[in-house]
């Protein structure tokens, strides 16, 4: 009995063994990804990056009310999709730890820390991160057989048969689903964790821009705060001239309280500055992953640049290295795969199978049958895909998202060509503003307001006068510091929008 168990193993062992040898050559992939991060990274710097509009796939415009045939794609589709390679070069991808250590050279008033920690352990960098490994995960297994099936039937009433009574019967089986489909899965998988990613990068680009956006919004708000604290103490020696020429008979009692409204104006406007600051500050925090109360030294300057190259030159480096049109154009790559899906899910699958079945010799010696002897089978079924509406939906689905993801990219493209044409526009005017400030309208200003001051002492002009003279002073203060912060936001934007550093140039003054 024990001889006749293994020669039925061994013969159904010998029918699944080649449909196991047919996944060797989609291995490559699954281990590409799960190989260790670092390793990854450190290899794809080597590898050629993919060309998304290699082998387009075209898809015919679908109807809704007819469906998506199987001659809608074209017939040497398998031949002409890519099999997935390492995507163009992205940022290495770090686990992000509970207390991330800070670096010795950074100071706790560094804008590089601020960057540091937010691209190590912001929140929805780390979740991308862990979305990217599931993903990879489960392209290391989609593309598996099923696990194989054990049965075991024992009859309550025995099948007497002439060679003895078959007392139970037991089953081995596996299902084999086509295997062309099965690397379909597989390559579909794959590209939809680069895709993901791709996507990490492009956050990471993202939160970098944010830190640094509100590192300058810090530093205007503190600018501001500077600004209002300055105009309190000239206010405060302009109602005390006041004062004087009122206890002189030179002037009434208006233009002091004229000044000290003006005061509680600014006293006010310190309210809402300092508690933006606190606001700032805990934003700041949140994207770099760590307390909203820890401590930030504010920015005390910020420097006059703006891109050396123009907006085209720009755009045609965002389209080669910005990540999320990488993403973009790897989801179309798998939604190709999907099309592959699709049409393979209308073949059949297969199951093969082997039996024994457990017989007693309780028959007579006889020299027509051998009493007691264990019959066994081997088996093979096959299904029916007989519901053609399903499969041609199916098919209909695939292909009107491979068309969407299309879209998705031209979509991205024409987004970031008017975004970065209306960047470096902004960037140029922030820093023209910026210099008009800082050397004609600022000085101009402080000029009159200083004219003014004198003539009042002197009893040439009104008080009301002199605090419009103020007044405006304070506005074009507050203005400048605004294009500096204007100015900075634009270029953090540029960088992240480009996907690879721009270079900055100093304005002329």
């Amino acid at each position: 009995m024990r001889n006749r168990i293994f020669l039925s193993l061994t013969l159904f062992t010998a029918c699944a063994i080649p449909a196991g040898c047919t996944f060797n050559g989609s291995k490559k992939i699954s281990s590409e990804l799960a190989r260790p991060t670092a390793e990854r990274f450190a290899s794809e710097k080597q590898s050629e990056p993919i060309d998304p509009s290699a082998s387009e796939l075209q898809i015919a415009n679908v109807s809704f009310e007819e469906p998506l045939q199987s001659d809608s794609v074209t017939t040497d589709l398998e031949d002409s999709l890519p099999t997935i390679t390492e995507p163009t070069t992205l940022p290495d991808v770090p686990v992000a730890s509970e207390e991330m250590p800070i670096p010795s050279r950074f100071k706790e008033s560094d804008l590089p820390l601020l960057v540091h920690l937010a691209g190590e352990q912001n929140p929805k960098l780390v979740r991308l991160y862990r979305e990217y490994q599931a993903a990879a995960s489960r392209s290391n297994y989609v593309d598996k057989l099923p696990d194989p099936k054990f049965g075991a039937n024992v009859f309550g009433n025995p099948i007497e048969t002439a060679s003895g009574s078959q007392q139970a019967n037991i089953t081995l089986s596996q299902t084999i689903p086509w295997l062309a489909k099965l690397n379909a899965e597989e390559q579909r998988a794959s590209f939809e964790a680069f895709a993901i990613r791709a996507e990490y990068a492009a956050e990471r680009l993202r939160v970098i821009a944010a830190v640094q956006s509100q590192w300058a919004k810090l530093y205007v708000i503190e600018q501001q705060i500077q600004v209002t604290l300055a105009n309190v103490s000239l206010l405060e020696s302009l109602t005390e001239v006041a004062n004087a020429r009122v206890a002189t008979g030179q002037a009434t009692q208006g233009d002091v309280l004229l000044g000290t409204l003006e005061l509680s104006k600014l006293e006010e406007q310190l309210l809402v500055f300092r508690q933006q600051r606190v606001a700032t500050i805990a934003e700041l925090n949140r994207l770099a992953g760590r307390r909203a109360d820890a401590p930030i030294t504010s920015p005390t300057e910020l420097e006059i640049v703006k891109p050396e190259w123009s907006a085209d030159t720009i755009f045609q480096t965002a389209l080669n290295e910005q990540p999320e049109i990488q993403a973009a154009h790897l989801r179309t790559q798998a939604t190709r795969w999907g099309v592959q899906v699709a049409r393979f899910s209308r073949r059949p699958e297969f199951m093969i199978s082997a039996n024994y079945f457990v017989t007693d010799d309780n028959r007579p010696a006889s020299t027509v049958v051998n009493v007691g002897e264990d019959p066994w089978a081997l088996g093979a079924q096959i299904s029916i895909p007989i519901w053609r509406k399903k499969y041609d939906a199916l098919q209909n689905e695939a292909g009107w998202k491979h068309q969407a993801a299309h879209n998705a990219v031209q979509e991205l493209i024409d987004r970031y060509d008017a975004l970065l044409l209306d960047l470096v526009t902004e960037s140029n005017r922030a820093a023209e503003t910026a210099i008009l400030y800082q050397t004609s309208i600022v000085p101009q200003a402080e000029q009159t307001l200083a004219a003014d001051q004198d003539a009042y002492v002197n009893g040439i002009v009104e008080f009301d006068r002199v605090i419009r003279d103020y007044r405006n002073l304070f506005t074009l203060e507050l203005g400048y510091h605004k294009a500096l912060g204007d100015l900075s936001i634009s270029n953090a934007r540029i960088q992240q929008v480009a996907g690879a550093p721009v270079p900055l140039t100093s304005v002329e003054q």
